[in-house]
């Protein structure tokens, strides 16, 4: 697959899964306050690592990702259903660190910019 096509399936894949995880996902351990964030998608589209930001305590977080992965069979033929690929890629749910090193970063420079 060219790149433009895995960055427009990656696109529809981010799209379409947070709209099922907000609303079609039941797991009382995956909380509304999550977002997803970027989904990479492989070269034959078999596979998509999907990133996942949640800004909470890392114990929940990684409840979070552990819902998400133990969903991801129930997604990915819900994904099969609404979009037409030849083959729904196999999903894995991993947490997306750079809103947080982005913050970490923000705080640095600020820090920076009072000292005299």
């Amino acid at each position: 697959m060219d790149a433009r096509r895995i960055q427009r399936v990656a696109s529809l894949l981010r799209d379409e899964l947070a709209e099922l995880v907000l609303h079609e996902v039941k797991d009382p351990r995956i909380d509304t306050l999550l977002s997803i964030t970027d989904v990479e998608v492989a070269r034959d589209a078999s596979f998509a690592k999907v990133f996942v930001s949640y800004y909470g305590d890392a114990a929940k977080r990684e409840e979070i990702i552990a819902a998400l992965n133990h969903a991801a069979g129930f997604l990915q033929k819900e994904i099969a259903k609404r979009v037409k690929l030849r083959s729904t890629p196999r999903l894995a749910f991993y947490h997306d660190v750079s809103i947080e090193r982005g913050f970490r970063v923000t705080e640095v420079l600020k820090k920076i910019k009072h000292e005299p």
